[in-house]
């Protein structure tokens, strides 16, 4: 019976470590933590005059700002490194949510979907490698702002090869 408790901890460990941080809004859904349950544990980055935020004066704004300006260009020299290539211009919207301490808790993204010119989507087969390099940049990612409350920040994004 120990055996069988060990076996199990050991089983249940390793499943929480191998969890992806990166997803698709349908994938985190699934998964449990749809974006609505997630905007309530994780304040909006932004404060605005309607929304309160965890970054209130224009000069701590300009700051995040800054950051995840730079988390976008290091995720794109990451794919870049790792050899990733887009060939077209890709739209994608991300969210993403950060804990105090500048950890990346999830990366939650969708990418735009052409109905009227299928063969303009992105792959299924570039979309796994998108995400495995993700997650792989994500992992250890730390965001260069923090606060003492976790946030999340969200825009949309066209990722494109470099030159």
């Amino acid at each position: 019976m120990r055996f069988f408790y060990t076996f199990l901890i050991v089983v249940f460990s390793t499943h929480l470590s191998a969890q992806d941080k990166a997803m698709t809004f349908n994938e985190a859904k699934t998964m449990g933590n749809p974006v609505e349950k997630l905007d309530k544990l994780y304040k909006g980055a932004l404060h605005t005059e309607t929304i309160p935020g965890v970054f209130k004066t224009e000069a701590e704004q300009e700051q995040l700002i800054a950051a995840y300006t730079k988390l976008l260009q290091d995720f794109a020299t990451y794919l870049k490194e790792n050899k990733f290539k887009w060939e077209r211009p890709t739209r994608c919207f991300n969210r993403i949510y950060i804990n105090k301490s500048g950890a990346i808790d999830y990366f939650i993204y969708n990418f735009s979907v052409n109905k009227d010119k299928p063969e303009e989507n992105i792959s299924e087969a570039k979309a796994a490698e998108f995400k495995r390099l993700l997650n792989a940049f994500v992992k250890d990612y730390r965001f260069s702002v923090t606060a003492n409350e976790q946030f999340a920040q969200c825009s949309p994004v066209t990722y494109r090869d470099s030159e």
